[in-house]
């Protein structure tokens, strides 16, 4: 096996053990590939091992591999923040976005997501743990911003998504995610996703109900960002 169909295989036993410590199916997870920075050719390796869900970042660096692998049948999941100027590329060419935190965004992949399209599955990025350096919406404003959303015609609201701050202990990595399933839980609506846990916190957050675990140093290695 190639070293990403092998840590594929290693992540892959990680969601089997803490799924099954949970009492839920593994099957239940979906293991979403972050491929930010990587080549084309890693994602190319890790679809040959399985793998047919990617998760980008940069638009720019994402449309360039969506061409480059146009022959394979990929799910593209856009992860990173969204600016008004690129809503429309995202709306043409993403199956999912994970991180709209308020309503002119989703407004704008709703108008402009194409008609021959199934509606854009979408996810509303919160601040779980309050911190003025990420994106998100606040717990007090998700109830009006999910009601909203879940509203526009051309997009399908899934479900909620995290980036909690860092913890030392599984106790507090435990936290932010048991709240985000709670603030799932508590809006009256038919929500399916959540979209949380990464590399350091996977077994946390499939315990805690994580249906989209966002992996990307554990399968691809540490990142290399080109010298500027």
């Amino acid at each position: 096996m190639s070293t990403i169909a092998e840590n594929i295989a290693n992540v892959r036993e990680r969601i089997r053990r803490a799924a099954e410590a949970a009492g839920r199916p593994p099957e239940a997870i979906t293991l979403l590939a972050v491929s930010k920075t990587r080549p084309a050719s890693a994602i190319r390796d890790a679809w040959a091992a399985g793998l047919k869900d990617i998760g980008e970042n940069y638009l720019q660096e994402a449309l360039d591999k969506m061409a480059e692998l146009s022959d394979l049948p990929l799910h593209w999941h856009f992860i990173g923040p969204i600016q008004s100027n690129k809503t429309r590329p995202i709306a043409e060419h993403f199956d999912w976005v994970h991180s709209v935190d308020r309503l002119k965004i989703a407004q704008r992949l709703s108008d402009q997501r194409p008609e021959h399209l199934p509606p854009l599955n979408v996810c509303l990025q919160v601040n779980i743990s309050a911190e003025d350096s990420k994106s998100g919406v606040s717990l007090a404003e998700l109830p009006e911003l999910a009601a909203a959303v879940a509203a526009l015609p051309r997009i399908r609201l899934r479900g909620l998504m995290a980036i909690p701050a860092p913890a030392e202990t599984s106790e507090a990595r435990r936290a932010p995610l048991a709240a985000l399933r709670r603030a799932a839980q508590s809006l009256p609506l038919d929500l399916d996703t959540l979209s949380m846990g990464m590399s350091d916190d996977l077994t946390e957050a499939v315990q805690e109900g994580a249906t989209i675990v966002r992996i990307g140093t554990a399968l691809f290695g540490p990142r290399q960002y080109p010298n500027t």
